[in-house]
């Protein structure tokens, strides 16, 4: 297994009249919970199972603060105005020579959170901006 020391995120998300791109360095929340209904027959030793759906999950992407104009404060104005944004795309990991090493392609995607950063001129940190959407899994 190669170490992905240097590694990002390349998320690229474009809804109708929006687009959410950039390189992420710290991305949580790819993944899918499944809902079952357990149902017990008389008789039988063992449950049987049925698949009702997903739940949606909440993706978490951060990154550095843009100095331009970036698509999740355009899609925040969007949302604010009352329109309804779903996004569908990629996410891209690449290990630190640039190389692609996985995608998870998703649909459905909503903006439900956009935290700036915390600024502190007395700290020599990189301001972070976090972006929370929800969707229903990835595949």
């Amino acid at each position: 297994m190669a170490i992905l020391s240097g590694a990002y995120f390349d998320v690229f998300l474009i809804g109708a009249p929006a687009l959410l791109t950039g390189e992420f360095m710290h991305v949580e929340g790819l993944g899918m919970d499944l809902d079952y209904d357990v149902y017990n027959e008389g008789g039988a030793n063992y449950p049987r199972y049925f698949f009702k759906g997903t739940k949606p999950m909440q993706l978490v992407l951060s990154q550095g603060v843009v100095t331009n104009a970036d698509g999740a404060s355009i899609l925040m104005t969007m949302v604010n105005l009352g329109m309804d944004v779903p996004l569908a795309g990629a996410i891209t990991l690449y290990d630190s020579y640039g190389t692609p090493q996985r995608v998870w392609n998703l649909a459905g995607v909503r903006i439900v959170r956009y935290v700036g950063p915390a600024m502190d001129s007395n700290q020599a940190a990189v301001a972070v901006n976090q972006i929370v959407l929800m969707h229903n899994g990835c595949y």
